[in-house]
């Protein structure tokens, strides 16, 4: 009884050790790999997306002074193409896995930095996982408007894995 009693202690506090660190990014990650389109595959619903209903993706174009560009866009309710163009920064060199991505300029001043955080990445590039230090977003993104299976299997492992809760994520439409 006192094992069970253990047992149950030791997977409640490390459950909450993994809600209370940060996650941890991918060891590293090749930003010309990284570049090109991606589709969003599921996310944790945010005020800055709900005009997007369907076909939601982001495009990363690395330029030539290090800055990534980056455009997501989505189909709104009206059936029209909304798009946002911002930039990214790596925030991390070691690794390129933190990133800041900004949507907002005045004059060439961006103000506002949201954090990126990329917290599983297949080794083929095919797949993504983005988080975010405290957990308030989170993206499975992919290059295949519908991966398989074990990819999402693989990919919501990597969420439980990293403290969210896999219940605040919804399934995109593409």
């Amino acid at each position: 009884m006192i094992l069970f009693i253990l047992s149950i202690l030791l997977f409640s506090s490390d459950s909450l050790l993994s809600q209370s660190l940060p996650p941890r990014t991918v060891e590293y990650v090749d930003l010309k790999k990284y570049s090109g389109l991606w589709y969003e595959i599921a996310k944790i619903p945010n005020s800055f997306q709900d005009q997007c209903v369907s076909g939601t993706t982001a495009r990363y174009t690395l330029s030539e002074d290090g800055e990534i560009l980056v455009i997501n866009s989505c189909i709104d309710e009206d059936g029209e193409i909304d798009k946002a163009e911002g930039v990214a920064r790596v925030v991390d060199k070691k690794s390129n896995a933190k990133l800041e991505v900004s949507f907002v300029s005045f004059l060439g001043w961006r103000p506002f930095w949201g954090d990126y955080w990329i917290i599983g990445l297949d080794e083929n590039y095919q797949w993504a996982v983005v988080g975010h230090p405290e957990r308030k977003y989170g993206w499975i993104l992919s290059r295949v408007k519908q991966p398989d299976q074990q990819t999402m299997n693989e990919a919501f492992q990597i969420l439980k894995d990293q403290g969210y809760d896999t219940t605040d994520f919804e399934i995109s439409l593409q």
